[in-house]
């Protein structure tokens, strides 16, 4: 039997990169149990309401969604579980220091299957005032007009 190839997502949390500006991106893989494997793989995942946090030096991801698998016994595990992360210890020890006095928090970013393993972005990521989200909201939309108006220059349409 081959071993599968590729990212397949799971989950994405989207809601994150407006909330939070994001610093750096670390990928961790998950201890998980036969049950949850089997329901991400069904691609059934909720991922908004998480969080990660260190401690004893261990990374542990709390608040995720994973839903019980249907097909499942006495065997199936708890939904929302606290789940530990697989990282580096140079990863570990840089995010004990930044969460310890940056004020930041590790949000994570999507869940997905990479070449069979399942993996989780895990942002180091700073809260956004309300100022702050309208900003980014209009840069983006400034930033979209032009590209949008770069494309109609280079297919020839005169601006009118």
């Amino acid at each position: 039997m081959s071993r599968e190839r590729g990212r397949a997502l799971v989950a994405q949390n989207r809601r994150a990169r407006h909330d939070y500006s994001i610093e750096e991106v670390f990928q961790a893989g998950l201890v998980l149990q036969g049950t949850e494997v089997k329901s991400l793989r069904a691609g059934r995942a909720t991922i908004t309401d998480g969080y990660a946090m260190v401690r004893d030096g261990e990374v542990w991801l709390h608040g995720v969604h994973i839903p019980v698998y249907d097909l499942g016994t006495w065997t199936n595990h708890e939904p929302r579980r606290v789940r530990k992360l697989l990282l580096r210890r140079d990863e570990i020890k840089k995010l004990i220091g930044k969460t310890k006095t940056g004020g930041y928090t590790l949000v994570p970013l999507s869940l997905y299957f990479h070449d069979g393993y399942a993996k989780v972005d895990l942002a180091l990521a700073k809260g956004r005032k309300t100022h702050d989200k309208r900003q980014a909201i209009s840069e983006r939309q400034a930033r979209r007009e032009t590209d949008r108006a770069v494309g109609r220059r280079a297919k020839g349409h005169r601006d009118d």
